[in-house]
Formats: structure tokens, C-alpha cells, sequence
């Protein structure tokens, strides 16, 4: 074989073993996770990799979890996590607050109901002294006030994968 078929020959076989590869889809570098509005791909990926950094590996797509953007009658509530005893659990996050609202915000939303839907993590209503809240599981029912930002972001997502940890 010349030189030019080898070539070819090594590209076609390149191009044949890319095209079988059984990788999860990607689109625009994040997965795609059925059964949930592509508006939240972004972070689920997000979650996973999160408790990937912390030693716990996640994989959303394989538990199920469904989740959509729709209007929540209830006010000041940005998401549920619906819990189904045979089926994969689901997330509904409001419109209106997903519409209106930050990164940091919209982060902690998705991951206070993935923390429910996954990690099946209750609600976490204790205080620092100071009246910010300890954990993202909070309920919203107490007074304690969200601190949840760039500066203390990582401490509590050490919280949200180790309960254990207070931040």
C-alpha cells in the first residue's frame, strides 16, 4: 500500500471508531439528560461533577429523574421534588422564579431538589449564630437567611454531599 492509502486507511478507521463509540451524547460540551428540560442540563452535569469532587459518584440519568420549568401555584416556592415509590423521581422548578433570579440562585434551587430527589436528604433548618442558614436543605420555614455565593459556595456543597459537615 502507498503511502496516501495508508493514509486514508488510518483516517477511515479513526472516523469509523469515533462514530461507534458508545459515549453519553453531548451537545454544546454537556450531557444530555432525558426526560429533563434542556434549560437544566447545565446543572445537573453541575451536580455530578460536584460530588464527583467530592469522592461520590452520581449518575442522574441512570436513577431517572425527570425534571420541568412550569408555573408552581404555590408562592415563593422555586422547586418540589416529587417522590414516586416505583417510578424515577421528578422536579418541578417555577417558571417565574427560574425567569428571575441569579446563577447562584438558580444553582441552589436545582441543587436543594436533587439533593431531596437523589441524596434523599430531609430539610436542614438550623442557624449559624449570625441567622445564615447551615445548609442549602433548608426548609424556607424558619428565619435563618441564605448565604449561598461565590465566597461560600464550596463549603456548602461540602454540606450538601457530607451532611456531616457544617459549613
Amino acid at each position: 500500500m502507498k503511502l496516501s492509502n495508508w493514509f486514508y486507511f488510518l483516517i477511515f478507521i479513526t472516523l469509523f471508531f469515533q462514530a461507534c463509540r458508545k459515549d453519553e451524547p453531548v451537545v454544546n460540551n454537556t450531557k444530555v439528560f432525558d426526560g429533563v428540560d434542556q434549560r437544566l442540563w447545565e446543572y445537573f452535569e453541575r451536580f455530578e461533577n460536584e460530588a464527583a469532587r467530592r469522592g461520590m459518584i452520581i449518575d442522574l440519568n441512570g436513577r431517572g429523574i425527570t425534571a420541568e420549568i412550569v408555573e408552581i401555584e404555590q408562592e415563593n416556592v422555586g422547586g418540589i421534588c416529587n417522590y414516586f415509590p416505583n417510578n424515577a423521581n421528578e422536579l418541578v422548578i417555577d417558571n417565574f422564579i427560574w425567569n428571575n433570579t441569579s446563577e447562584f440562585q438558580k444553582e441552589l434551587i436545582l441543587f436543594h431538589e436533587l439533593g431531596h430527589c437523589y441524596l434523599f436528604r430531609d430539610h436542614r433548618d438550623d442557624a449559624h449564630p449570625d441567622g445564615f442558614c447551615k445548609s442549602i436543605m433548608r426548609s424556607g420555614l424558619d428565619d435563618c437567611t441564605d448565604r449561598y455565593n461565590g465566597t461560600t459556595r464550596s463549603s456548602y456543597l461540602d454540606e450538601l454531599f457530607d451532611p456531616s459537615l457544617v459549613p
